[in-house]
């Protein structure tokens, strides 16, 4: 588990809320954790970005941000309007692979979802993850129409070679639906993989201590943590 890609269903799914949790959780087992943000799109040179919120909620862990763009738009959209350079995989491959020689954990997060393009050729997350061999980690809404947005996250990163070790729920409400409780079970089907974490919304709020102790309870073992898939599902069907 030495490099994770974090990827979305989309924006605002809590792929940075998920990033710092699971760096918080590694960080509080004494283990050494970089977070890589390769592209920061809609966010001004002296503006906080998603790093920032991961150093405010996990603590002192190693980020590196490689470009920052002030529009609100897909990395290569943004880096075209505003005549700035694109990224390669390739830099980015090599970014992650120098963090991971110095940190036991290093976590990509990506911009959006696994194809979002770095460039005009076409570049995406999915190709970062392919030349790093690192495992891939989806962060999906928890109500209607995850499920597809899952499935056809995790069937193109198959297809590409990539290996999806499992979907995080990244804003779970405090009001669940229908949807939303009966996508506890579907999820992980739509993924292929196990259902490794619900993290409640609003928990970007939280200080770093109470942020860390529901990390713990809202992430996999896997992880370092203590969500138990099947308690959790019978918690919220039951409240249905």
């Amino acid at each position: 588990m030495s490099m994770l890609v974090m990827t979305g269903t989309g924006t605002g799914v809590g792929k940075t809320i998920s990033t710092a949790a699971i760096a918080a959780l590694a960080a509080g087992q004494g283990q050494r954790v970089a977070v890589l943000k390769p592209a920061q799109t809609g966010v001004g040179p002296d503006e906080p970005g998603d790093l920032a919120d991961v150093l405010r909620l996990a603590g002192p862990v190693t980020t590196r941000e490689l470009r920052r763009y002030p529009d609100p738009l897909s990395p290569e959209a943004a880096a075209r309007l505003s005549g700035q350079p694109t990224l390669s995989p390739s830099e980015i491959a090599a970014a992650a692979s120098d963090l991971n020689g110095e940190h036991d954990l290093t976590l990509i997060e990506g911009a959006g979802g696994l194809l979002v393009r770095f460039d005009a050729d076409g570049a995406t997350l999915a190709d970062v993850a392919w030349s790093l061999g690192a495992l891939v980690i989806i962060v999906a809404e928890a109500g209607l129409g995850t499920l597809n947005a899952t499935a056809l996250t995790a069937e193109v990163a198959t297809r590409r070679g990539l290996t999806v070790a499992g979907v995080i729920i990244g804003s779970w409400p405090d009001e669940p639906d229908l949807a939303a409780v009966s996508n506890l079970r579907d999820l992980p089907v739509a993924a292929g993989a196990p259902l490794l974490g619900v993290l409640p919304a609003g928990l970007g709020t939280a200080g770093r201590e109470e942020f860390a102790a529901r990390a713990r309870a809202g992430l996999s073992p896997w992880f370092g943590g203590e969500f138990d898939p099947e308690c959790f599902v019978g918690s919220a069907s039951a409240q249905k």
